[in-house]
């Protein structure tokens, strides 16, 4: 008997383990929805580098925060479009006094995001700062494309440097007649003085024996011209070979 009862012990055991088992599992696979969100916290998480600090708002965009609720439940049937016009109207009516508080709100925030800033770009590894480097350009890249393809106008063309540009141009053709004879002249004489400096610098070549490195001999453009060269060099060699049988 003592065997049997071991058996039954042994098996009664081996099925309350995978009862527990299945349990488990079953909850595993429920995943966060079941547990409650703090079992499910990894610790390394906060050891990593946040994201950058947001952009602070300006003073406007602070006014229009903090009145956009209010005038929403006022005037519920409007649009948010109508809304922020709204909003604009009153910001332009405000006094400097009655825009001051929003104004030194945004210049301390602007300040406390210089310094955060300043501490999140320390803690950065050169290939994260590679990485955001990649990123950004590739974002500005997307936007200028996407920008393009609703059609945007290319922006005006600085007017300083079209004018600049107008009145140089026109001093040169009025003054080209004058001018274009100096000009002319002085490309001669540079012309001349390469001839002359590549020429001596050629020969120097010859002499110690590099003469791989100079110009190849222009060859005649005009067939008729090298075929008649060719017809008097061998009407030479047919005389000299006369002369030489006789």
């Amino acid at each position: 008997m003592a065997p049997s009862s071991l058996v039954s012990a042994a098996a009664s055991l081996w099925t309350k383990c995978f009862s527990v088992y299945s349990c488990t599992t079953t909850l595993a696979s429920r995943g966060p929805s079941f547990f409650p969100a703090s079992t499910f916290c990894v610790k390394w998480l906060s050891t990593t580098t946040s994201g950058p600090p947001k952009r602070p708002l300006n003073a406007y965009m602070r006014y229009v925060q903090q009145h956009r609720p209010a005038i929403v439940r006022l005037h519920p049937e409007i649009t948010i479009v109508d809304v922020v016009k709204k909003i604009a109207q009153e910001w332009r009516t405000l006094s400097p006094e009655q825009k001051r508080p929003f104004e030194e709100a945004s210049v301390k925030a602007r300040e406390q995001f210089r310094v955060d800033l300043k501490r999140y770009m320390a803690q950065l590894t050169p290939v994260q700062e590679k990485q955001q480097a990649l990123d950004k350009e590739q974002m500005l890249a997307k936007r200028k494309s996407r920008v393009d393809s609703l059609g945007k106008p290319k922006c005006v063309p600085n007017l300083c440097i079209n004018i600049h540009v107008y009145i140089h141009m026109c001093l040169w053709l009025t003054r080209f007649l004058t001018f274009s004879q100096v000009y002319t002249q002085l490309a001669q004489d540079d012309k001349i003085r390469y001839e002359n400096e590549i020429k001596s610098w050629e020969e120097h070549m010859i002499e110690i024996g590099r003469a791989d490195l100079i110009r190849k001999q222009i060859q005649s453009k005009n067939p008729k011209e090298k075929s008649c060269k060719k017809g008097i060099s061998q009407g030479q060699n047919s005389k000299e070979g006369k002369k030489q049988h006789h």
